[in-house]
C-alpha cells in the first residue's frame, strides 16, 4: 500500500499533515473470560466493543516533532482514520522521536464501543 498522508489535530485546532507516514493497526475485541473450578470448563463472553490501536511511524524535522509534541501534551487530539476514511477522537499514549535521524513512532488508541 505504500505510505500515507497522516492527519492528526487537537481539539479545535488546525490539522497537521505527517507525509509519508506508515500507519499499522491492531482491533482488539473485548471480552470476559470467567473459569470456573470443578465446572465443566469456563464462560467466554463477547463484550460487543472493540478498541483499535493505531501505529504511526515515518520521519520529520524538528520543527514538525514540536508541533506533534504540543499534541501529545495538550489533550485528546483527533486523528483521520485513513482506512475507514473518519475523524475519531484518539488518546495519544506514546510518542518517540529520533533527533539524529528524524524517525519518529506513535500510537493512538480509539475506543470503540
Amino acid at each position: 500500500m505504500g505510505s500515507q498522508t497522516c492527519f492528526i489535530r487537537p481539539e479545535g485546532g488546525e490539522w497537521l499533515q505527517l507525509h509519508d507516514c506508515t500507519i499499522a493497526v491492531v482491533i482488539n475485541r473485548r471480552m470476559t473470560r470467567t473459569v470456573t473450578h470443578g465446572g465443566e470448563g469456563d464462560d467466554l463472553i463477547d463484550e460487543g466493543s472493540e478498541s483499535a490501536v493505531y501505529t504511526v511511524t515515518g520521519e520529520i524535522d524538528l520543527d514538525d516533532y514540536k508541533k506533534v509534541l504540543d499534541i501529545f501534551r495538550g489533550g485528546q487530539p483527533f486523528f483521520h482514520e485513513p482506512y475507514e476514511e473518519k475523524e475519531m477522537k484518539v488518546v495519544f499514549s506514546t510518542l518517540t522521536f529520533d533527533g539524529g535521524s528524524g524517525q519518529y513512532s506513535f500510537e493512538l488508541i480509539e475506543d470503540i464501543r
